[in-house]
């Protein structure tokens, strides 16, 4: 009788505890209030309803102190404090993005592969040579009856009783403009050889400013060219052969900017291979000194042929100041580029 006295006690103490110690209200969270309404209730019901039940409260931050520091140290400091000293405010990750959430911290991981220049996605380029060709056609246009005077000019030599007919000023502006258009083309020619063969990243701020450099130095050659023409000229044939001899300068240099504009085009937008576009341009280099030769035969030597006297002149106006040059442009690419 005493186990069992003991043992319906021990129940009931039990159970009496447990009335004491279960809640009197359950308290309401969402999922009970949403269990409230029927399958079918729509979103705009579920949100009444829980809006209904639950109310925005105020949020009461803690304004305790941060006690968090190591073991066996004083309490942090606020760096905010203008008579804590320099050496509490600098440390390894004083600087740190992740310790001063205020600071811009950036991207993290490991950067992906970029994506390589190339031309035809260049906009500079692709503008400027756009706006070579609609200023080239708009000239053409205006300067048709010109071109086929200068191009009869070219293969039949005027008699010495024949009247020359003088150029107009938008003509002569014409002939600056498309010798200005070489001078553009080989620039960007040399542009696209040097990233094939030298190198891509150069000390200046802008990779444009390499075409300006390459522009520069092709209008000083040309103009350097023609005073040496000049200077020679007016020295032994005198002023009408050079007059002539300058016209058909121009013309022939007119000419190579033409020739050149597709290579120029076809490497930019087509991939035409480097080694290509340097065959064609020694073809149309090629082309263009035997042209000059040419017209320096008819103008200068036809009367009195002196073979040696053609070669030398030939050789001290034109490929020594070409081989100059072109040894200038390479010293100029190799002192520019960055080597690693």
């Amino acid at each position: 009788m005493t186990l069992q006295q003991d043992s319906i006690t021990v129940q009931g103490s039990v159970d009496m505890q447990g009335d004491s110690l279960a809640p009197q209200h359950a308290p309401i969270t969402p999922a009970t209030v949403l269990s409230w309404l029927p399958r079918n209730a729509t979103p705009e019901q579920q949100d009444s309803a829980i809006q209904a039940y639950f109310k925005p409260s105020e949020i009461n931050w803690s304004n305790r102190p941060d006690t968090l520091h190591l073991p066996g140290h004083d309490k942090g400091h606020n760096m905010l404090d203008v008579q804590l000293p320099q050496y509490y405010r600098e440390g390894f990750f004083s600087k740190d993005t992740l310790f001063h959430p205020e600071l811009p911290g950036g991207r993290y991981g490991v950067a992906g592969d970029p994506i390589p220049y190339s031309v035809h996605n260049d906009n500079i380029i692709t503008s400027l040579l756009l706006l070579c060709f609609v200023l080239a056609v708009i000239a053409f246009a205006n300067a048709r009856g010109f071109l086929e005077r200068q191009a009869k000019s070219f293969i039949y030599q005027p008699h010495g009783d024949t009247t020359e007919i003088l150029e107009t000023s938008n003509e002569l502006r014409f002939q600056g403009f498309l010798v200005l258009l070489t001078s553009i083309l080989l620039s960007l020619l040399f542009y696209f050889y040097t990233f094939n063969h030298f190198s891509d990243t150069f000390t200046l701020s802008s990779q444009y400013y390499l075409i300006v450099i390459y522009l520069g130095m092709m209008v000083g050659y040309f103009l350097v060219k023609a005073l040496l023409y000049t200077w020679i000229n007016l020295t032994f044939f005198g002023g009408k052969k050079n007059g002539q001899w300058l016209k058909a300068l121009l013309f022939i240099t007119s000419l190579e900017g033409v020739f050149l504009f597709p290579a120029v085009i076809l490497q930019a937008y087509f991939n035409l291979a480097g080694q290509n576009v340097e065959i064609y341009f020694i073809i149309v280099l090629i082309i263009v000194k035997i042209l000059t030769i040419y017209k320096c035969y008819t103008i200068f030597f036809k009367q009195n042929v002196v073979r040696l006297q053609i070669i030398l002149y030939f050789c001290t106006l034109e490929i020594i100041p070409l081989l100059a040059f072109w040894g200038a442009l390479v010293i100029t690419a190799n002192n520019l580029k960055i080597n690693f």
